[in-house]
């Protein structure tokens, strides 16, 4: 038996090694799109804002809190890597594009080999396998490929916080809490973190559950302080903008308050009661970790105003597990 499983997760992982070299011949092969106008290219250029001395939440003050103006909505880390990798010397977009390319590429190549080794760790490599594959060829995977954009690292970390959070609580917390430092689109899995830290403290759950409360908030709260210090009213609306904003969509189906002219966080209602029904069902009963989180990214997918391409790529990696 020793003899066979040790045969199996060898073949496996050979699998596994050829689905990521052939995606990333794939990937590399794919015809680019024009980065003017892509949300990649805002954050090239909020980079740039930064070593000219600009504050990129600043814009928002001429807004209306309404219309979209490619404003800075995410935590900065990204920008904050922007401005660094700009200072270094990457200061055209094709120098810029050409280092951080591989590395987002690099990333989506990860998050196919976390998904099998999820799975092979439960003694179903070969599950894992069709899991990786997937995850690297699906529609969803290759469209933050063709847009260029860095999706992929929260993913992984979103993604590898939910997979390690039984063993390893504190730093599956750590490693989400960086996901929403890159791009926060992940925050609806934070109160299913919470609720996991209360089910699995046995003593002081009150100061465990506060405590991962913290952990979560670290880094979006560690990158933001210049910017607080800097404009905290431009920070605050900016990244407050994705609640407010006007439904938008890219495959032209409206969601529910669309259709019914809703606006602003009223729009919002549908999805966040939904959300905290499923919150409330994991904080009330043991549930599958893989199954309530698809179940959340799903809501958001479904229900959110704004639905851009990339978003059902959040989901996609967590069918298999």
């Amino acid at each position: 038996n020793n003899m066979t499983r040790f045969i199996s997760l060898g073949l496996s992982l050979l699998a596994v090694a050829i689905l990521l070299f052939v995606a990333r011949r794939v990937y590399y092969s794919l015809p680019e799109s024009n980065l003017e106008g892509q949300d990649i290219y805002y954050s090239y250029v909020e980079g740039k804002r930064l070593t000219e001395g600009k504050n990129p939440y600043a814009r928002i003050l001429d807004g209306n809190m309404r219309e979209n103006q490619k404003y800075a909505t995410y935590f900065p880390v990204f920008y904050e890597l922007s401005y660094l990798s700009q200072k270094m010397g990457l200061r055209s977009l094709e120098k810029w594009m050409g280092f951080w390319k591989p590395i987002f590429l690099a990333f989506g190549l990860g998050i196919g080999f976390l998904i099998y080794a999820a799975l092979a760790q439960r003694n179903m490599e070969w599950l894992g396998v069709f899991g990786a594959g997937f995850w690297l060829f699906g529609r969803w995977t290759l469209k933050i490929v063709e847009m260029q954009t860095f999706d992929f690292i929260p993913i992984f970390f979103s993604l590898l916080a939910v997979i390690i959070f039984p063993r390893k609580k504190w730093l599956a917390l750590l490693l989400f809490s960086l996901a929403l430092g890159f791009k926060q689109i992940g925050i609806f899995l934070a109160p299913l973190f919470l609720v996991w830290s209360w089910q699995q403290a046995e003593t002081n759950r009150i100061r465990q559950t506060l405590l991962a409360g913290i952990v979560i908030a670290s880094v979006p709260l560690l990158s933001s302080l210049p910017f607080l210090v800097w404009n905290w009213e431009g920070f605050f609306k900016s990244v407050l903008f994705s609640a407010t904003r006007l439904a938008s969509n890219q495959f032209g189906v409206p969601s529910i308050d669309a259709l019914l002219g809703l606006e602003g966080l009223t729009a919002r209602i549908f999805m966040l009661g939904l959300l905290a029904a499923i919150y409330l069902l994991a904080f009330t009963r043991t549930t599958n970790r893989f199954l309530i989180t698809f179940i959340v990214m799903a809501v958001f997918i479904d229900y959110n105003s704004v639905l851009y391409s990339q978003y059902p790529a959040w989901a996609a990696p967590i069918i298999p597990l």
